[in-house]
């Protein structure tokens, strides 16, 4: 394992709630903490709350244009044409200017992104990939405090693929993905649960800038590979839904010829992969636009080196 690891205080922190206008959690969350930001501060850093896609929040739907959440390329970054783009991306640039550039020095130093999901992923953690050393640690350090023993961590990053999120305009950067909640309700238990998963990233950021060294360790992590998606019939229409044998089994090992869908006529399908597969996301309603039913990942244990502050 590579030796101690060094990385600057961290002095500009930014959390955002409603990257998607309908996940509630995160939404009530950041209005909170606009007008009460007391809450969020620590001693060695400032935090600033903010909304990531005002309008959709405003009419309670995923986006009005396109995906938040996907525009944070450079291609949509650096795009000129405003008169032609959507509100997304022009929200996307205003994001950049605010809190990066993307890649700069002068980006902010953490950006903490609240998001919910109808799947049945608890308390998940979403990180770019697993060279991310700061946010492995952050993951890490919220595995022992949180009460909720079902915190996995979800590398999205596929091979060759430019980072998209909004977190990404900063220099690192966590998401958090709590669920199953539905889209445009808040759920008093899982509004409580992203409350404290922030405070103990900012009781981490707070206890590294104030050089606590923390130690090396391995931990478990789930790489995105690739999604499935629904059955269609000839006219593109989905012919099937989720087994009741899948539904809610996310991070659960799903082996070659278990049954994966069900059609209405009673009959399963089953999965013809070649290796057992992780399947997360399962029967998100926000997915059924992106065709997929549920996405593939593979299990891995990460080693992470100490780290303290310089």
């Amino acid at each position: 394992m590579t030796a101690l690891q060094h990385l600057p205080a961290l002095r500009r922190v930014a959390v955002c709630g409603g990257t998607h206008g309908n996940e509630m959690s995160g939404v009530y969350l950041a209005k909170h903490w606009l007008a009460n930001p007391s809450e969020i501060q620590r001693g060695t850093f400032h935090t600033t709350p903010f909304l990531g896609n005002p309008r959709a929040v405003e009419q309670c739907v995923r986006y009005i244009g396109r995906d938040l959440n996907r525009a944070f390329t450079m291609d949509i970054l650096n795009y000129k044409d405003s008169d032609t783009d959507s509100y997304e991306c022009q929200r996307a640039q205003e994001i950049n200017q605010t809190f990066g550039p993307k890649g700069s020095s002068q980006a902010y130093d953490f950006m903490l992104d609240l998001h919910n999901t109808t799947a049945n992923m608890g308390s998940c953690l979403i990180v770019a990939s697993e060279h991310d050393l700061l946010p492995l640690h952050v993951c890490s350090y919220i595995q022992k405090q949180s009460k909720r023993k079902h915190c996995p961590i979800l590398l999205y990053q596929q091979q060759g693929q430019e980072t998209y999120s909004i977190n990404s305009v900063s220099k690192a950067g966590l998401a958090i993905e709590m669920g199953p909640q539905p889209q445009g309700v808040a759920r008093a238990d899982l509004l409580a649960e992203m409350r404290s998963t922030v405070a103990y990233v900012l009781d981490f950021i707070e206890l590294f800038n104030k050089g606590t060294l923390f130690p090396a360790f391995e931990i478990e992590a789930y790489k995105v590979v690739g999604s499935v998606d629904f059955p269609r019939n000839p006219s593109g229409e989905i012919s099937a839904v989720v087994h009741p044998k899948l539904q809610d089994k996310d991070f659960q090992p799903l082996k070659p010829g278990d049954p994966i869908f069900q059609t209405l006529d009673g009959e399963n399908i089953l999965y013809e992969g070649n290796d057992p597969t992780y399947p997360v996301f399962i029967n998100e309603a926000a997915y059924y636009e992106k065709k997929a039913a549920f996405c593939k990942t593979e299990k891995q244990t990460l080693s992470q080196p100490a780290l303290q502050k310089f």
